[in-house]
């Protein structure tokens, strides 16, 4: 339990450190408004992508409570391969058509494609540092894989509404709204990892 207790601690201070890092070189190379949102769009593709790579992983898991076409899914090697490409569907159609808002919406601002690869690379190693300590855990207790699945929507869903806001607001505000973010993303990456400490530990 130490040692998943060492991991959490550090996956939060790495994803603190990488939010904290775009913040800066956001107000220091004064990324537009249209940069921001669209960096923080491919930080939850990022998240979608380790996520559904974690529940490919998945060694051992409960199905309780969750069904497949309203019958009781078996914690099966075809469960598992249904729900991460069914997981990759779903919150793709969801970020597509949150691009098309984005691209929309904000048509008119500029667009920094430099500034998003460097911001997406800063949130890829971070996320990519999360996804090795998510798998420890998994190794050692027994998820829920519906759980799992359903828990980027209530981590990415809060966090968009606040920079869409902040957005709106104007530049004058951004960086109150992406300092407010930055919380949220802690709050429930933390969130996270309690839920992970909650479940029975596998004995098997």
């Amino acid at each position: 339990m130490g040692n998943l207790r060492y991991f959490a601690d550090s996956s939060v201070i790495s994803l603190l450190l990488s939010n904290i890092l775009v913040v800066i070189l956001a107000l220091v190379q004064s990324w537009d408004v249209t940069t921001v949102l669209w960096v923080y769009w491919m930080q939850s593709i990022i998240i979608g992508f380790f996520q559904m790579l974690r529940i490919l992983s998945l060694k051992k898991f409960s199905t309780d409570k969750f069904t497949i076409n309203n019958q009781p899914a078996s914690p099966t090697t075809q469960t598992k391969i249904f729900t991460a490409f069914f997981f990759a569907f779903h919150y793709g159609f969801f970020h597509f058509i949150y691009a098309i808002f984005l691209s929309n919406f904000f048509t008119n601002l500029p667009f920094d494609f430099t500034y998003l690869l460097t911001g997406g690379l800063i949130f890829f190693l971070n996320h990519l540092f999360s996804f090795y300590q998510d798998k420890v855990i998994d190794q050692q207790k027994v998820q829920n894989i519906g759980q799992i699945m359903l828990f980027p929507y209530t981590r990415i869903i809060p966090m968009h509404l606040i920079i869409i806001f902040g957005a709106l607001l104007g530049p004058p505000t951004l960086i109150i709204f992406l300092l407010f973010k930055t919380l949220v993303d802690i709050l429930m990456h933390t969130i996270k990892h309690q839920f992970n400490y909650s479940v029975q530990v596998d004995q098997n």
